[in-house]
């Protein structure tokens, strides 16, 4: 079964949210608070694929705290915010903690599906690749893709990447060289019906940068093509 964990205050919202996920087949855990979220989290042995976290939540832990404490304990796992309008410094402060996409409310039961359908395909497939055992290596200069076990190194220094991270350097280490422009790097890793901004791939080459760069303000791998996108230098 599909596992998604979704928690968010405002019950209207909440309960919207689990019908229509369990409509299209997901076993929804309910949450109301950041807290609750992360006991449910450990009372279920981290067995989630996706989890949906409102921004703004009640408690110790709001959504951003309670995405930062999920990422450190599990790189692998679906990160879906729900933000406000209003709330763009909220969007790039998750993404930079390490959530894989938002949703702005309001927002339609068929966005949400497809945003989660999304993500849900990308941890299962990186799952099965990593059961399948596909070949082993990628090395580019001081760095090293282990796509085995769904690792990264520089100079043998382990790097832990989320699972949108390690999709982007995948893509990067096997086009080096080549100008990939932003929807060309989204349709590689969110997919090719992605219906949210470029912007969310600008957030994670800053994310990137901030690990595999000596000086990520003066970055010597992932360059910037104006006006286009990025391309890898070894």
């Amino acid at each position: 079964m599909k596992r998604v964990l979704v928690a968010e205050d405002e019950q209207n919202i909440r309960e919207f949210v689990v019908i229509n996920l369990e409509r299209a087949g997901y076993e929804i855990i309910e949450a109301e608070t950041g807290d609750q979220a992360l006991e449910l989290y450990d009372r279920g042995g981290g067995r989630f694929d996706v989890v949906i976290l409102d921004i703004m939540m009640p408690g110790k832990n709001d959504g951003l705290a309670v995405c930062r404490e999920l990422r450190s304990h599990n790189p692998s796992i679906g990160i879906i915010l729900l933000t406000a309008k209003t709330q763009e410094m909220d969007k790039v402060s998750g993404l930079m903690m390490g959530a894989d996409d938002y949703v702005t409310k309001p927002f339609s039961p068929s966005e949400l599906v497809a945003r989660v359908d999304a993500l849900y395909r990308r941890v299962s497939v990186a799952a099965q690749q990593e059961q399948a055992g596909r070949r082993d290596e990628v090395i580019s200069g001081a760095f090293a893709l282990n796509l085995r076990n769904r690792s990264f190194s520089k100079n043998g220094q382990p790097i832990e990447l989320t699972q949108v991270e390690f999709q982007i350097m995948e893509y990067f280490l096997e086009n080096p060289g080549l100008a990939l422009s932003r929807g060309d790097i989204l349709r590689q890793v969110w997919g090719p019906g992605y219906v949210g901004e470029e912007k969310i791939v600008d957030v994670n080459i800053r994310r990137l940068r901030m690990k595999v760069e000596d000086q990520p303000s003066s970055p010597q791998h992932i360059i910037t093509v104006w006006g286009l996108g990025y391309r890898w230098k070894t």
